[in-house]
């Protein structure tokens, strides 16, 4: 017995001072290198990252440096993510054979073989919110030892099949499939130039966490058809013989091509330093189409759903040519839009105050060869109204990938365009895989107007999307577009972009909002206030996010400045920023400095503010003289002062200057717009802004003076014209919307830090049609 005691006491000794490369403390993962590390197998502790999250990688900049297509230097890969602690203990945790720990954090093996996968678009064990995730990276050093093959992609516990990626000049791009929770991947690399005994050990494992998130409004896709549609899409007799053009089919491209839009963005906001944020897609239990072995199979899966609705037209009258879009004689080119924006209304029937954001593929679009013109097509984008909607036709549906696996093929597929049986849109599809360019990119061109975003000088809202398969293969083949053969190899740097003003949008937008990021106010408004030595402030409740330039003759944006920290928690934004007009001006090319100048500005709710003329705020019409020899500044103008007969006006209040005067309560004139103001005081007196019009004797608020409550500001819904206003006090207290509440969009007129109200300007017609505030310190 006391042998057995004696290699019992040895036993636990070893235990105790024999570290493994797998062990794990605390639930955090302790990893000698990254997952992708490669030419070693020794084992270190890595160092806590001193990389903030909230920043961009330190290896993008090395991403876009390609220099005529040269291979960039070699970027590290991305550090390792803390994982969160999911046990207060580990004493019973272990690491078991298949590679799960068993309380529940990630633990990442060393990569053994110099030709392992690295990955180097995500760090290991980051948080996502995209069920398919672009990801890229490549094989050793590209600048040494280039090497083509592929790569096989393992998901998470075998839950999705293995998918397969072109490996070129070591460089590789997949998307990846992700399961809600924690994704342990595993990456194979496989080529003819190595030897088959070695191939299995040329392996990396990568740890992804795919979090959904279900509190941002949705992107719904919708395909709508003729009520007498037989649902068929346009295609060629060797494809409708070997993958079909019915409604099924179209389902499942239309699905695929949404989820290349949310992988490509989701990329495109982490470049662009915002993180992993993108929009979401309305969901549901459904049989799965994103691998074609689920739909042998019958597997099923959450993924997005696609409505099919049926519109009260016929498909004859949707191929009017009429309302053909690229029809040039056509009389009634938005029709289309009218007529989808009818059905998906009846469809979804949104309450008053809900926005539904709604993409919409039109399946009955058809090349109609006699008059050489896509009929029942049209690409048009709004954010108006409760529905914010995109439309585009089927037209190039035909070659979308319908799944994961067909990917690389659709972009690769240089098989001609037969325009005897499908379009070659706008001359730039004359290839299946051009045709994948312009069908998809074209409509997230239309996607990203539903989102907000005009027309830009690059990028998406341009025309770049016909390079849009660079995001997602390594190679591209001959271009009929360009009559040149394509890239040998598609780096970072020349894949196509949303600008940086769109990505600006979609940070600050409700569909890309994540749990991280504060509560939103209602209050999405944002003023100008011109004060001395020649700079202006600029105010917003949400924050002031960033500014646009548009110098006479300009219609696109060329020139911008934003606001954003990234450094601070939530990519935190000024509630106040002071600005010059010559500080704006000097970011414009020297010929355009003395132009007149027009600036919108942007709140972090996505409100906005224009300056019509940049020059005339800051001119000494803004300047008011006041008693007692001090100055006065105007506040941009709301209302457009345009009513017939309208006439200047402007009050002083009597209370700000004469210390006997006390300013007791304001009388609002009102109907459904805002007739007069009337600021009454103490001694019985009154002034009057505008007219004592509308409802007789008006509504009277009362301060109460007594506890020292007095005029803070204004809550004003306006539009071409003043349509209601609402007083706001010292106290905090509000008088409530008088008169159209509902009316134009709201702007708080409340003066900036160390100023006050010193009286109100505008104009009045038969109702006052404009109104700015005049502040003093």
């Amino acid at each position: 017995m006391s042998i057995f005691k004696e290699l019992r006491r040895r036993s636990k000794a070893s235990f105790r001072t024999t570290t493994s490369a797998d062990s794990q403390s605390n639930g955090n993962a302790v990893s000698g290198q990254s997952s992708s590390t490669i030419g070693t197998i020794e084992s270190s502790t890595t160092p806590p990252s001193s990389i903030k999250p909230s920043l961009s990688s330190p290896n993008l900049s090395t991403l876009n440096e390609a220099v005529n297509g040269s291979v960039p230097p070699l970027p590290t890969p991305l550090p390792q993510r803390p994982v969160p602690i999911t046990s207060q203990s580990n004493r019973h945790s272990y690491y078991s054979t298949n590679g799960s720990p068993a309380n529940g954090s990630i633990r990442t093996p060393v990569a053994a073989s110099p030709y392992a996968p690295r990955i180097i678009s995500v760090s290991d064990n980051s948080w996502v919110h995209q069920k398919v995730l672009l990801v890229s990276g490549h094989i050793g050093d590209p600048r040494q030892h280039p090497i083509d093959g592929t790569i096989t992609l393992h998901h998470n516990q075998d839950s999705f099949p293995a998918t397969t990626w072109p490996v070129s000049d070591s460089h590789f791009k997949a998307l990846v499939h992700l399961s809600p929770g924690p994704n342990r991947l595993r990456f194979d690399f496989n080529s003819p130039k190595l030897s088959s005994s070695s191939s299995s050990g040329h392996s990396s494992w990568h740890s992804i966490n795919y979090l959904p998130l279900t509190n941002s409004p949705p992107l719904d896709l919708v395909i709508l058809l003729g009520k007498d549609s037989p649902g068929t899409f346009d295609s060629t007799p060797e494809r409708i013989q070997s993958e079909g053009n019915d409604l099924d089919l179209a389902v499942k491209k239309y699905r695929m091509a949404a989820y290349l839009w949310q992988a490509y963005t989701g990329e495109q906001m982490f470049r662009n330093t915002f993180g992993r944020r993108c929009f979401r897609l309305e969901e549901e239990w459904q049989t799965g189409t994103l691998s074609q072995r689920d739909t042998f199979a019958g597997q099923i899966r959450n993924e997005a759903k696609v409505h099919v609705v049926r519109s009260e037209k016929t498909v004859a009258e949707l191929r009017d040519l009429n309302i053909a879009q690229q029809y040039g004689p056509a009389t009634k080119k938005d029709e289309l839009f009218n007529i989808a924006k009818e059905a998906v209304t009846a469809y979804f029937r949104p309450h008053p105050e809900q926005k539904r954001y709604v993409s919409v593929l039109l399946l009955d679009s058809h090349w109609d060869t006699s008059s050489q013109v896509i009929t029942a097509h049209a690409a048009l984008g709004s954010d108006g109204g409760n529905i914010k909607m995109a439309i585009f036709g089927s037209h190039s549906l035909h070659s979308y990938p319908s799944c994961l696996e067909e990917v690389v093929s659709a972009f690769s597929d240089c098989t001609e365009t037969d325009t005897r049986y499908v379009a070659n849109d706008c001359g730039e599809a004359g290839s299946n895989w051009e045709a994948a360019n312009i069908g998809i990119g074209a409509h997230l061109h239309e996607v990203g107007h539903l989102f907000g975003n005009p027309h830009r000088e690059s990028g998406v809202m341009l025309r770049d999307y016909t390079r849009l398969n660079r995001t997602f293969t390594t190679r591209e083949p001959y271009s009929t577009r360009t009559k040149g053969q394509g890239l040998k190899l598609c780096l970072p740097a020349d894949e196509c972009q949303w600008h940086r003003l769109d990505v600006l949008r979609f940070r600050f937008h409700p569909c890309f909002r994540l749990p991280s990021d504060p509560p939103t106010r209602p209050d999405d408004s944002i003023q100008a206030w011109p004060v001395d030595n020649g700079k202006i402030l600029l105010t917003a409740a949400t924050g002031v996010a960033y500014l646009e330039l548009y110098p006479e003759g300009d219609d696109l944006c060329h020139k911008y400045l934003e606001f954003i920290n990234n450094e601070s928690p939530n990519s935190g934004i000024p509630k106040q920023v002071t600005i010059t007009e010559a500080e704006l001006r000097n970011l414009l090319p020297p010929e355009q400095q003395k132009r007149k100048l027009r600036v919108e500005i942007f709140s972090g709710n996505l409100g906005s503010h224009t300056i019509d003329d940049l020059g005339a705020l800051k001119s000494k019409k803004s300047i008011v003289k006041l008693p007692k020899g001090q100055t006065g500044f105007r506040s941009s103008k709301l209302g457009m002062s345009q009513l017939e007969g309208s006439e200047s006006q402007e009050v002083i209040l009597d209370s700000v200057f004469v210390q006997k005067k006390l300013l007791t309560s304001i009388k609002v004139y009102h109907g459904y717009a805002l007739d007069g103001l009337e600021f009454c005081y103490e001694d019985a007196t009154s002034q009057i802004f505008g007219k004592r019009g509308g409802k007789p004797g008006g509504d009277e608020f009362v301060f109460d003076t007594r506890r020292g409550e007095h005029l803070l500001g204004f809550y004003v819904r306006a539009g071409l014209w003043i349509d209601g206003i609402e007083i706001i006090t010292s106290f905090g207290r509000k008088s409530g919307v008088y008169g159209n509440a509902t009316g134009g969009s709201g702007h708080a007129l409340i003066p900036p830090r160390g100023f006050s109200i010193a009286g109100v300007s505008g104009s009045c017609g038969a109702w006052v049609d404009g109104i700015s505030l005049i502040i003093t310190r």
